[in-house]
């Protein structure tokens, strides 16, 4: 099973997505999940994180094509093997990150992101949980973490980019499931 786990920098998707963790190997009693995240879930990928998360890009397209650069590595290194030996796949972030951030956030084209990622042929989750909190509460979850990067200090694109995740949700809620996750970590 492939499990995607979205949402604005300080939803908490880091903290929900070791919970689930723990949860899944309490209740299958094996260590059956691969947790991964995006970008730069892979051997190498850390170079590609760091030049996504620091550069100012000039052209409009540099981030989405980086982005989908590293998810191919990402899948075909880790996921898709994770996913050949039957592991049950949690990964932050992934294609509707992609969306969200690329088309609502930078203001690309949606149907050019999306035929963009589709020519990959990497694969659907099976289930992708949103975790909405509003920008605020996501910003003040930032400033306890220290030095917030270029994309964590940029209110207006996290205000959009949250409208790109809750659109996506829209289109499909009986895949994306929306969480809100406004409340405390157990909440």
């Amino acid at each position: 099973m492939f499990i995607t786990i979205e949402g604005i920098d300080g939803s908490g998707k880091s903290t929900q997505t070791r919970i689930l963790e723990e949860t899944i190997k309490d209740i299958a009693g094996c260590d059956c999940t691969l947790v991964t995240r995006e970008p730069g879930g892979w051997e190498g990928g850390q170079a590609l994180r760091d030049l996504i998360i620091k550069e100012h890009f000039l052209h409009s397209w540099t981030e989405a094509l980086l982005f989908v650069a590293d998810r191919c590595e990402h899948v075909t290194r880790v996921i898709l093997p994770a996913l050949h030996q039957n592991k049950i796949v949690l990964c932050e972030r992934y294609n509707e990150s992609t969306i969200a951030y690329q088309v609502w956030g930078r203001g690309l084209p949606e149907d050019e992101v999306r035929r963009l990622i589709k020519t990959t042929g990497l694969p659907e989750p099976d289930i992708t949980f949103w975790l909405d909190v509003d920008v605020e509460k996501a910003l003040e979850r930032i400033s306890k973490r220290g030095e917030p990067d270029r994309i964590e200090s940029d209110r207006e694109l996290l205000e959009r980019i949250s409208e790109g995740y809750r659109s996506l949700w829209k289109k499909e809620p009986d895949r994306i499931r929306r969480i809100d996750a406004k409340g405390t970590m157990d909440e």
